[in-house]
């Protein structure tokens, strides 16, 4: 059986935003601040790259293996009532 927090599906809503559906049902927004885009994430600031998200195990991912922590984005989105905003 599935980890209650790996992500299904992914979806970009805005320049910065993704929409997020967890196996367990839980959905969410994640919102991403000037100061996430540092060091391996700083190409993502280019709204071409940033659209280029997927899902892979269970993960939102980025081309280059870049992927956030579906276990913590899951946490944070339930915590925040259903918005998790990222600033670094």
């Amino acid at each position: 059986m599935a980890a209650y927090w790996r992500v299904n599906e992914v979806r970009v809503i805005d320049d910065y935003a993704v929409w997020v559906r967890f196996v367990d049902g839980l959905e969410g927004v994640v919102r991403f601040l000037p100061g996430f885009f540092r060091g391996v994430f700083s190409h993502l600031i280019d709204p071409a790259q940033f659209r280029q998200v997927t899902v892979v195990g269970g993960a939102v991912t980025w081309p280059g293996e870049l992927d956030l922590a579906p276990d913590a984005m899951h946490e944070e989105i339930k915590r925040h009532g259903g918005e998790w905003v990222v600033e670094n």
